[in-house]
């Protein structure tokens, strides 16, 4: 594609490239470049790409795109306000605009967007649309999996995957939408007939420093949609409806919203409730427990039904879907009388419902083991601590993922929100020993879960991923006991 095919649309501040080059593809990667490619200069938080420009001309870059032009003079150029946006457009004139050919749905918010994408995904799939998804288990085209390095992928590579699944034959799209990817603009230009959110609790704040900056991140998806399904019993909803250009669908499993729940029954296995619009009244059911997933239903059927579908055929297909990976699944346990879930909650909130939702059919006791992710907002580390104090019978305080940090120095910013409770715990730094310690611990009833992996089978340590799987951790230690 000629550069000046690929540029179109873009404000283009000064140039020296010849616009009729040749451009075999884009990188912003400068240890990745290649011969006639096109080299974007990313202005990022931790590493500024302007500062390899000369790296990617030498590893043969056709051209480069960039903020701040070339110290060399000779290297071509193309300058641009804002070189993260201007990446978002190259990526969607380059693969032709594949988010148009499809329906784009995106969903918001810090706990549920993953349940969501996978409950609309099965709904839109029971009426013979072929559904692509995009999310922080894995990618899909159709049935075929892919693997997710990140929630929602860089720009570029999400135009390329959009691609994919246009050319596949896909007619919807279904994705979460982080507020990384909402700041950084890897959705810069992508329009959604639906946008979601789900709510709005404390996660992220090593990203966003305060949750006004986070809810304002959120916000931004709902001027790019057409109608915004939206959380109506959420705080935070009346900020981030303020600059909101979209029509609003409410929902609420609390209060009055414009489809609610009513006369809900919370059981080990499932919840079933009413959903009411106007005079409407259909019975649901959905075989995942707790409270949480009364509002994840109504959000999933809210935007069903804005894209076509009704209330009673959206509950027809929710009744049959089966658990999410990661999401209060259920561990085999062959001959052993206390249960193991596995459960992604890694926020103070999401800790705090899965608990809640244990406590209320566990006939023993509900052991929670638990860790914090290194590198990140380290202010929630004791709300953590407090929080399964409050809600597990025993805590187990382990690692999660590290990354750069050590293990004892999380656990140590952990536990001041458990000293002082009457709930016992116990530290026991290796995860994959707090894990034997649980089961060579539990009892006769009693509930052990899993927190913060979920679908993940890797343990991040330093900037290395481990392999840990832990269902192949339980499995094998029920073998040799």
């Amino acid at each position: 594609m000629k550069l000046k095919e690929m540029l179109a649309g873009l404000e283009l501040l000064s140039v020296s490239a010849d616009m009729e080059t040749e451009i075999a593809n884009v990188c912003y990667d400068s240890r990745q470049v290649r011969t006639g490619e096109l080299f974007v200069a990313l202005s990022g938080y931790t590493v500024d790409g302007h500062r390899f420009i000369s790296q990617a001309a030498a590893a043969g870059a056709a051209a480069v795109l960039c903020q701040t032009p070339p110290e060399d003079e000779k290297i071509p150029y193309v300058q641009v306000a804002d070189s993260r946006r201007a990446l978002a457009v190259v990526g969607a004139n380059f693969f032709g605009h594949p988010a148009e050919a499809m329906t784009m749905v995106g969903i918001t918010g810090t706990n549920g967007k993953t349940t969501t994408t996978y409950l609309l995904k099965a709904i839109l799939e029971a009426r013979g649309e072929k559904v692509g998804l995009i999310g922080t288990n894995q990618n899909m085209i159709g049935a075929e999996t892919l693997p997710a390095e990140r929630t929602t992928p860089e720009s570029f590579e999400l135009q390329k995957l959009f691609a994919r699944m246009r050319n596949a034959g896909c007619t919807c799209v279904v994705m979460e939408v982080s507020s990384h990817a909402l700041v950084l603009d890897r959705v810069y230009g992508v329009h959604y007939r639906a946008g979601v959110f789900t709510n709005l609790t404390q996660d992220h704040l090593d990203f966003h420093k305060t949750m006004e900056a986070y809810c304002d991140a959120k916000a931004v998806l709902f001027r790019n949609c057409d109608t915004g399904i939206i959380n109506a019993a959420d705080p935070w909803t009346p900020r981030l409806l303020k600059s909101a250009n979209c029509e609003v669908v409410s929902y609420s499993s609390t209060g009055d919203a414009d489809i609610r729940s009513e006369d809900a029954v919370l059981a080990a296995d499932h919840v079933a409730f009413t959903a009411v619009r106007g005079e409407e009244r259909v019975p649901v059911r959905i075989n995942i427990p707790g409270h949480f997933m009364i509002d994840n239903a109504l959000d999933v059927m809210g935007t069903a039904l804005v894209l076509g579908v009704p209330l009673e055929e959206s509950a027809a297909v929710l009744a049959k879907v089966p658990h999410v990976k990661g999401r209060v699944e259920v561990v085999p346990t062959p001959g052993k009388d206390y249960t193991i879930l596995i459960d992604y909650a890694h926020s103070p909130d999401s800790l705090r419902n899965v608990l809640a939702t244990v406590k209320g059919f566990a006939k023993g006791r509900t052991i929670a083991l638990f860790g914090c992710g290194g590198d990140r907002d380290k202010s929630k580390r004791p709300q953590m601590g407090r929080i399964a104090a409050e809600g597990a019978d025993f805590a187990v305080v382990t690692t999660d993922n590290p990354r750069t940090e050590h293990p004892a120095a999380i656990i140590a910013d952990i536990l001041p929100g458990l000293e002082g409770s009457k709930t016992p715990y116990k530290v026991v730094e290796d995860r994959v020993e707090a894990i034997r310690f649980c089961m060579d611990h539990a009892g006769p009833g009693d509930v052990i879960v899993l927190c913060g992996k979920g679908h993940e089978t890797y343990q991040e340590v330093g900037h290395e991923k481990r392999h840990m799987d832990e269902r192949e951790i339980v499995a094998d230690y029920l073998r040799v006991k």
